[in-house]
């Protein structure tokens, strides 16, 4: 099963790598509409746009997916449901696939509520009670970018299509802000940017070849790749200034979080989360291409290092605790050399996949119309890039063996090595092979020295940081219990797990309670059905008493006639 659908997918990946490449350099756009049904007037129209910008991104998820499925022959070989996790996945990349090639809101929300459905299935793949919060805490936050979603098209029923790419200069105005703000929101949700970045490092419950999928070109990329689409709408709006402040934040707050955290997968999920508000930061200011050649180097080293990732927690004994590793170059050489060359793209060193699009991204952030605020966040969020990456790597390659158990670490499984044969060579040349692909004629930079060589100071004191946080265990020393809540409050991406699940919960259930307890129990019980039938049950049995014939209400009914009577009378 997983060998034909990585076969199939390869082929899917050589053909939309190759017209990707006739349709840039022919400068070809072409449009396929299908007419679903035709009623009166109203035609219903099925759309898809084959551009070089959907065509490369898809050949890029089909090539990661391919590698992954031949990954999880190994991996997932002792699940019982193998087949059914293998349908689950090519699910989830066809959903990814209908989203990339739709020019259509109607159809970008099929497969958009598509991920995210899915993506609900796989996070609760492994049935217990820490994967069931999870998911039901990813599925709830990508709903909100769903209503978003549902509520642009709502707003594109006056334009008569729902076809974006036609009216994309119509959109530009001051009129279409609420439209805007409704696809900055999908897009933040989707990518987990402030407040909605909870949900990401929930989302690692899943499996690790899912986490490889997820993490590099299809779910968390959506948002990123939907803001692209829709840039020519964005461009010099008041958005854009709103969305560069949060995407920095994010920015900072990932990088924060990844070096006090302990857990091999959430590093990588962090680090993901710095990456992309990179990528929507970028595209705050202006450079769409720039965020498109990063979303696409980006994607090669992360699938490789989650794969690193799943070899390591297999060699020693399914630990995901950094602090159980140690001295795997010894064990592991070959998952080592790939791992060590994605945390070195992920750092952005000269000649990696990362290094092309993070050195021009930062180049022309710098070179840009940035306030000093965002210029602090980038420079702190590239030395705690460079910080938790070193980090990683003293903890799990260097020093000795910490795991208390006897297993046997070794590079033996050769699925698990093969399958990131071309990522590799990806995260090596792929982004020196995507920079003469997509900028044959390069940006002109103009920057003075002193801005140049801030980047490489700030990576070095970023290195000799992650180094000593090596050192220094900081969850566990005197400083880190006399600031116990500064600690937990960086550590914990300042208490943002915590504000969306137990703290919305709690306050909508003590406020649920409240309610019931004043209105479902109190005046609504007094004043509706309950209520009135007491009222009635009263009245008829006042009635009842007249009809027992009993004597001294009669009496009393006399007696009370004639002093009325006297009174009116006398």
């Amino acid at each position: 099963m997983h060998l034909i659908s990585m076969l199939f997918l390869m082929i899917g990946c050589l053909v939309s790598g190759i017209y990707a490449i006739l349709k840039l350099y022919g400068n070809m756009i072409e449009v396929i509409e299908w007419e679903i049904l035709s009623l009166s007037s109203c035609s219903i129209i099925f759309t898809l746009i084959f551009d070089w910008v959907s065509l490369l991104f898809l050949s890029f998820v089909f090539l990661i997916s391919s590698s992954v499925f031949y990954y999880s022959g190994s991996y997932m070989s002792s699940d019982k449901n193998f087949n059914r996790f293998m349908y689950i996945v090519l699910m989830f990349v066809f959903s990814m696939a209908a989203m990339v090639l739709s020019p259509n809101l109607i159809s970008i929300l099929l497969g958009w509520d598509g991920l995210g459905l899915v993506s609900y299935a796989l996070v609760i793949y492994y049935q217990n009670e820490k994967s069931t919060n999870a998911g039901m805490l990813t599925v709830l936050s990508n709903r909100v970018g769903d209503v978003a979603i549902l509520l642009s098209i709502g707003l594109l029923v006056k334009l008569g299509s729902w076809n974006f790419l036609y009216y994309t200069y119509s959109m530009s105005d001051s009129k279409w802000l609420g439209f805007k703000l409704l696809i900055i929101l999908a897009a933040m949700t989707k990518s987990a940017q402030i407040p909605f970045s909870a949900w990401l490092p929930a989302a690692m419950a899943a499996p690790t070849p899912v986490s490889a999928l997820v993490h590099s070109s299809t779910l968390v990329t959506a948002g990123v790749y939907l803001v692209i689409r829709f840039s020519p709408i964005l461009e010099s709006s008041r958005v854009q200034s709103g969305l560069l402040i949060i995407s920095c934040l994010t920015m900072f707050m990932a990088g924060l979080g990844a070096n006090f955290e302990y857990d091999l997968k959430k590093i990588i999920a962090l680090s993901t989360l710095s990456q992309l508000g990179m990528m929507l930061s970028i595209l705050a200011l202006g450079f769409p291409d720039l965020a498109f050649f990063h979303l696409l180097s980006h994607a090669l080293f992360k699938a490789l290092l989650f794969m690193c990732a799943g070899v390591f927690i297999h060699g020693v004994g399914d630990y995901q605790d950094i602090r159980y590793m140690g001295c795997l170059v010894k064990f592991m050489p070959f998952s080592v050399i790939y791992m060590s060359i994605c945390n070195f793209a992920l750092c952005g060193f000269p000649f990696l996949a990362g290094f092309y699009s993070k050195d021009m991204i930062l180049e022309v952030a710098f070179m840009s119309w940035v306030n000093f605020v965002c210029l602090c966040m980038y420079m702190l969020a590239i030395g705690l890039t460079v910080s938790y990456t070193m980090r990683l790597i003293f903890y799990s390659m260097s020093g000795e063996f910490n795991l208390n158990l006897l297993v046997n670490s070794k590079d033996t499984n050769n699925l698990m090595t093969d399958s990131m044969i071309l990522l590799g060579l990806g995260s090596v040349m792929g982004g020196a092979c995507l920079s003469w692909f997509l900028f044959p004629e390069p940006y002109m930079i103009c920057m003075s020295s002193i801005m140049k060589s801030s980047i490489m100071m700030v990576s070095i004191i970023g290195s000799l940081i992650g180094y000593l946080f090596n050192l220094l265990n900081v969850n566990y020393s005197l400083m880190g219990f006399k600031n116990y809540l500064w600690v937990v409050f960086m550590g914990s991406m300042w208490f943002m797990p915590f504000l969306s699940s137990v703290k919305n919960s709690s306050v909508v259930m003590s406020t649920g309670s409240f309610m019931e307890k004043i209105s479902d129990k109190g005046w609504l019980e007094y004043l509706g059905p309950q209520g009135l039938y007491w009222k009635l049950v009263q009245f008829f049995m006042f009635l009842y008493s007249f009809q027992m014939n009993k004597v001294k209400i009669y009496m009393k009914l006399f007696v009370l006639s004639m002093l009325v009577v006297l009174f009116m009378y006398v």
